[in-house]
């Protein structure tokens, strides 16, 4: 509490000074921790008990991610009840780590907030089909490296 009272004094944000470059990545790395133990403990549990081969646990935790993302920033952003630091351990941090797809659909719902239909189209499209080359790319590669080897 006292760094907002300091925020009202200074007339300055607590994440822009000096002690705020320390925050800031501890609030994202300890939100982090735990979105990637969440994923993984979550997509085990949920592969275990369904045992088929579906990635449904992918499926499930990028669809709750981005609800949970739009949930959480929309209270955000409308009420400004949620401090700086919490939205960072819970958008960039928690749900960073979660499921980078929360972030990637908040990306496509700005752009089609503002009525850049086209882009948000392009960034859909080509986030998906780069990302399956890239994908593709990588692995080739890796065959390449280790057949070497």
């Amino acid at each position: 509490m006292g760094w907002l009272r300091r925020r009202e004094q200074t007339g300055r944000s607590i994440l822009r000074s000096p002690e705020g470059r320390l925050r800031i990545p501890i609030a994202v790395g300890l939100g982090a921790i735990v979105g990637a133990l969440s994923r993984y403990y979550l997509s085990l549990g949920i592969n275990q008990g369904l045992g088929i081969n579906f990635p449904i646990a992918t499926l499930f935790i990028n669809l709750s991610g981005a609800f949970v993302m739009g949930f959480f920033t929309s209270i955000a952003v409308a009420r400004n009840i949620i401090s700086p630091d919490v939205r960072l351990i819970v958008a960039v941090g928690f749900l960073g780590s979660y499921t980078t797809f929360s972030t990637y659909i908040l990306d496509i719902e700005k752009l089609v907030a503002v009525g850049n239909w086209q882009f948000a189209f392009l960034y859909w499209v080509s986030s998906t089909l780069l990302g399956l080359l890239s994908l593709e790319l990588g692995c080739f590669l890796a065959r390449r490296v280790l057949s070497v080897f």
